[in-house]
């Protein structure tokens, strides 16, 4: 059996989350292979032959590839999917746009969001916000997978030293064309690899509340920024900080929740966070049974003391 993980990349360097998925294909048993598609990518190419864990790298590049369309990455994963027993993408905009489109064309069942692997072929994914956990158990000769990232830990981004094999990469299928990305710029960490998150709920009832209390505590821990769907929805915080089931699903060291309820959609994308802290002045909040450590106050004077004492 050979395992071969989609990369994400920006033609020049691997993403974290490609990290989680390796490890998750190491767990899969055999071999784990690389695919870095992209133009110019070689420097990628280079660094993904340094993961620990990783056999080989198959590099494809050539112009349609360079945005990362869904519909050319999946045409170029196809080209070589008869040599795997097992395709794994990372749980990210971008595996779960690519991952349908290779396991409909394979005509086998995709397997979502996965976070244990018990054998070659059943593993273990989240269902209903998190609150149950199904072990899932596939006949198909190639199983097509998605990775939750929070589950499985990052392999070693160095250490390795796998062979680099080049490949003709595959002509542009036409179906869609790159018009433009609009990239959110910021000196904070990236949410879904930030140690430290500092997440704010609707309770702070504004978009300047949100800014004057949540930065502060942020900027003195050092830690990204997090949002409720019900604090996006009132337009408290950009759509790229939500965090939850239909967010980002982040596990950081360290999960403050400020004036957030604690909803199951909330829960499900943080609950696994190695320690948790609630502010809430609410004592039935949901989100204090989930909570290492929970605070009953008002936040607008909480918080600010904490930067205080910080």
């Amino acid at each position: 059996m050979t395992a071969l993980v989609i990369a994400e990349h920006d033609n020049a360097s691997i993403k974290l989350a490609t990290l989680n998925a390796v490890t998750a294909a190491a767990a899969c048993g055999g071999e784990v292979h690389l695919l870095v598609a992209g133009e110019n990518a070689a420097a990628a190419a280079r660094a993904a032959a340094q993961i620990s864990g990783v056999e080989k790298v198959v590099h494809a590049d050539g112009a349609a590839l360079k945005d990362g369309l869904a519909e050319n990455v999946a045409a170029q994963v196809l080209a070589i999917a008869g040599n795997y027993s097992h395709i794994l993408f990372p749980a990210t905009a971008s595996g779960k746009n690519v991952a349908p489109r290779v396991a409909a064309r394979l005509d086998v069942a995709q397997i979502s969001d996965i976070i244990k692997v018990d054998s070659p072929d059943t593993f273990e994914r989240p269902i209903y916000a998190g609150n149950a956990i199904a072990t899932v158990q596939s006949g198909d000769s190639v199983k097509v997978i998605t990775v939750r990232t929070t589950g499985f830990d990052a392999a070693a981004a160095t250490g390795g030293s796998a062979v680099i094999e080049t490949i003709e990469a595959e002509a542009d299928t036409g179906k869609s064309r790159f018009l433009k990305r609009e990239v959110t710029k910021s000196d904070r960490p990236e949410l879904t690899a930030a140690k430290i998150i500092v997440s704010g709920g609707r309770a702070l009832g504004s978009e300047e509340k949100f800014q004057q209390v949540i930065t502060p505590l942020a900027d003195r821990l050092g830690a990204a920024i997090g949002a409720s769907r019900a604090a996006v929805d009132a337009g408290y915080a950009p759509n790229n900080l939500q965090v939850g089931q239909t967010g980002k699903i982040v596990a950081p060291q360290l999960y403050i929740a400020c004036g957030i309820s604690g909803a199951i959609q909330h829960l499900a994308g943080m609950k696994d966070s190695k320690v948790i802290v609630a502010i809430n002045k609410d004592p039935e909040a949901p989100i204090f049974s989930v909570a290492d450590y929970g605070l009953q106050a008002d936040l607008f004077t909480a918080v600010p003391e904490l930067v205080n004492v910080l």
